[in-house]
């Protein structure tokens, strides 16, 4: 077994192999073909850092050609707990194009849209085109200007932002479509620290030369991807158990954070901060025995 040192001790090469940025998708590619780019780039820099070359990246889900905005992007090993984007919630900014003159209703029927909604994915979507609800947590009008009207959206992940505009027109009874949409947020990530692949390609050439300051304030260890979720911190030797396949066990619990009901992801830290594996609550962690927490992922 070999678990990382702890994240702010990890050298470039580490990062390499088990980290995340924070990337400002641009307009014009598929999140699949900058999550490309960022691997491809990365691959290219492991050797000159010692690091064995990573095979996979992974993206925090997808965005249309023309939304820009957050897509934090994981390397290597780190792609094991892309899962923990599909469970967080997201937040966008969309311009809201009616068809008609701005009804005087605007802003209450606007408002009647923040609460549980139905949806079927579009025609071009990969996913299973059935009925399916996700809630909307804030939808808030910012500006309106003509038949435009800016919104910020706070809502659960995987819901259709092209598919809420459309609804939100028929009941204004004007029809309505989306223009420009930017993700602001996909929990834990935001933007507020942002880069693009210029800064990303830029911050490794100087990485190169010994100046590894930009590189470091980009590329993160991958635990900042689970921030946002209930942790638990075992004990080493109970992450030895765990680089087997064992659960973790009552005896092994040091620390809960986060008040995780039963049922929910987490994620399991030795006290150095390194993670070592995802899993469920499905125990007691106060109690003397019994297992605590199922294994979904191993990460050592």
């Amino acid at each position: 077994m070999s678990i990382r040192p702890a994240p702010e001790d990890r050298s470039i090469a580490e990062l390499l192999t088990f980290g995340v940025v924070n990337l400002d998708k641009p307009p014009g590619p598929s999140a699949h073909q900058v999550t490309g780019w960022a691997r491809d780039t990365v691959v290219d820099a492991c050797p000159a850092f010692g690091a064995e070359p990573i095979e996979e990246a992974a993206h925090s889900g997808t965005l249309d050609p023309k939304v820009t905005g957050c897509l934090p992007v994981l390397f290597g090993d780190a792609t094991r707990i892309a899962q923990v984007f599909l469970e967080g919630t997201k937040e966008y900014v969309a311009v809201l194009e009616l068809h008609g003159p701005t009804p005087a209703t605007l802003s209450e029927t606007i408002a009647e849209f923040e609460a549980e909604i139905y949806q079927k994915p579009p025609r071009k979507s990969a996913v299973t085109r059935r009925l399916r609800s996700r809630e909307i947590y804030d939808l808030d009008v910012l500006d309106v200007a003509d038949r435009q009207v800016l919104l910020r959206i706070r809502c659960e992940s995987g819901t259709y932002v092209r598919k809420l505009c459309h609804d939100i027109g028929l009941a204004l009874g004007t029809g309505a479509h989306m223009g420009h949409l930017r993700r602001t947020a996909t929990d834990p990530f935001d933007d507020t620290d942002l880069v693009s692949m210029y800064d990303l390609v830029d911050a490794i050439e100087f990485a190169k030369e010994g100046d590894e300051e930009a590189l470091r304030s980009i590329l993160s260890p991958a635990e900042r991807a689970l921030s946002g979720l209930p942790s638990v911190t075992i004990a080493p030797s109970a992450a030895e158990q765990v680089a087997r396949g064992a659960p973790v066990y009552a005896p092994g619990v040091i620390e809960v954070s986060g008040d995780p009901a039963q049922g929910q992801l987490l994620a399991c830290h030795v006290p150095s901060g390194s993670v070592v594996c995802l899993g469920r609550l499905v125990g007691d962690p106060d109690a003397d025995s019994g297992t605590v927490v199922d294994l979904e992922r191993v990460l050592v």
